[in-house]
């Protein structure tokens, strides 16, 4: 049997926790489900297991505007991360909603019905459906089954071993081993200090430097006002601190990229030495900002360095060997065991199929409107955070948005929801601004944004606060469908696109 919902949310991650709260408390009539494809809550923070695993956001902006982060720990691990995404859904009965190993393949809308049907996928390989008036994709922006390895010649004669930090093996053994980590992105700036406790020595291999800074773990402020204020508003002073500061951070590195660039550059040369090579090692070729900038707590990498038990290696492999790793400078690295920390690959709504009355969907071509809907495609939103702020910064004023959406919905007897450009003087560009690798293998896929708001991506929490939460729902490009339009599309058998129009 199909089983019919008001709202089916894909994915029990932070942002999936986030878009069950919200529903609950602001459309509390809407019967809804979460649909995971793995077997335990918590996204990311699950699936991550590699030493040292963090955060690479503050947790005031990290963790959720409605349940304050109480552990002393701004920067915080992935473990502690993960117990306070399970807690949070126990705490409000969202766990009971999650249908665990539900895998979405495929989702079909059909106009005459206005509805989503979802197929999915269970472990049994058995195959289930659901109908839905509204489809939330919170299931992040990546391949969860894989990440991204380069090819390198003669991999093959490597006699250590090989591991991908997602997928990180629960028995593999470095203690007193040589490591090279190939990356210079967080995920390798993270491993690289954990493995120096234990391993011989660790060599973090990088084609090209990023910019990384150190930040405290613990914020001194916070344990004052925690121990003065309540838990709610400590915590809605420290998440207006880190905003701000983030904010402050990122438009002074646009505006004045050569200036901060030395200033980063100046603050590693002072935690390394006068003597270290941070042109090198530590100094990028892009601006600041262009890729995400490293942040890592207490300078426990820099630490790392400096003790010898980990050195920073700027160069490109020639080939594998079986002792380690060639480089075209002829150096060759002795390696035991090899990190591949080269990134993940880019797969918006978990590779899900869409189909719109009976047209399959490329995101690639549509335009992002207001960073959640997409142009043509009726009733979906998904979750996607920011590039230079919190991920669930943006993902709360999604879910926020989402639930105005549907109560604006209900109130005037709409059934579909479109977002349309008729608007020919705009432009097209990529709706991601980062240059990393990840996204510029990605950018075929990725949908669009446009020159003019709604279509534009702004990155900027306070532009899009004031927009989402107090801007019209019926703002002129939203075209709204009865189901007055519905009943004569199934009766007339006219084409879905002559029923929509801009109804007011």
């Amino acid at each position: 049997m199909t089983e019919h919902l008001d709202v089916v949310i894909v994915g029990a991650g932070l942002s999936g926790i986030s878009a069950a709260y919200y529903l609950q408390t602001r459309c509390p009539t809407k019967r809804y489900t979460i649909l995971e494809g793995r077997a335990a809550l918590g996204g990311t923070w699950d699936l991550f297991r590699y030493p040292g695993v963090r955060s690479d956001s503050d947790m005031y902006t990290l963790g959720y505007s409605f349940r304050p982060w109480r552990n002393p720990q701004a920067i915080a691990d992935g473990a502690a991360i993960l117990n306070y995404i399970c807690e949070t859904a126990q705490e409000y009965g969202i766990d009971r909603q999650i249908r665990f190993n539900h895998r979405v393949q495929r989702a079909s809308w059909s106009s005459t019905e206005a509805r989503w049907t979802v197929e999915v996928e269970r472990e049994s390989q058995e195959t289930l459906r659901f109908t839905c008036a509204f489809l939330f994709m919170c299931s992040g922006y990546y391949d969860y089954d894989q990440g991204y390895s380069p090819t390198w010649p003669n991999v093959e004669q490597f006699a250590g071993r090989i591991v991908h930090p997602q997928h990180w093996p629960a028995n593999l053994d470095y203690a007193g081993k040589r490591v090279v980590v190939i990356g210079s992105g967080a995920t390798a700036v993270t491993l690289v200090p954990a493995l120096a406790q234990e391993a011989a020595h660790v060599t973090m291999l990088q084609r090209s430097p990023s910019y990384i800074v150190a930040m405290p773990s613990q914020n001194a402020i916070a344990h004052w006002l925690q121990r003065h204020l309540s838990a709610r508003i400590a915590h809605g002073m420290l998440r207006w601190q880190a905003i701000l500061l983030a904010m402050l951070f990122y438009y002074l590195s646009r505006w004045r990229p050569a200036t901060i660039k030395r200033l980063l550059v100046a603050t590693v040369q002072k935690q390394l030495g006068p003597e270290y090579d941070v042109a090198t090692h530590f100094t990028p070729r892009y601006k600041p900002w262009d890729q995400r900038v490293c942040f890592v707590p207490d300078a426990d990498l820099f630490a790392a360095i400096t003790s010898g038990k980990a050195t920073v290696v700027t160069d490109q492999i020639e080939s594998f060997t079986a002792s380690g790793v060639r480089l075209h400078s002829g150096q060759e690295l002795a390696a035991d065991v090899v990190i591949t920390a080269t990134g993940l690959t880019m797969k918006l709504m978990s590779g899900v199929q869409l189909v719109v009355d009976g047209e399959a969907v490329n995101l690639g071509t549509r335009l992002s409107y207001k960073g959640m809907m997409y142009r043509d495609i009726p009733n979906l939103a998904s979750a996607f955070g920011y590039t230079n702020a919190s991920w669930t910064l943006k993902c709360e004023l999604t879910s926020a948005y989402v639930c105005r959406l549907l109560r604006y919905m209900d109130r005037h007897g709409y059934t579909a929801a479109t977002p349309r450009n008729h608007d020919h003087t705009i432009t097209e560009s990529p709706a991601l601004n980062l240059t990393s690798g990840y996204v510029a293998r990605a950018l075929d896929t990725l949908p669009r944004q446009g020159s003019k708001r709604p279509w534009k991506v702004y990155q900027n929490y306070l532009f899009d606060l004031l927009t989402l939460r107090f801007g019209r729902v019926d703002d002129g490009i939203m075209e709204w469908t009865s189901a007055t339009a519905n009943n004569a599309l199934g009766q007339q058998g006219e084409s879905p696109l002559d029923l929509y129009r801009p109804l007011r």
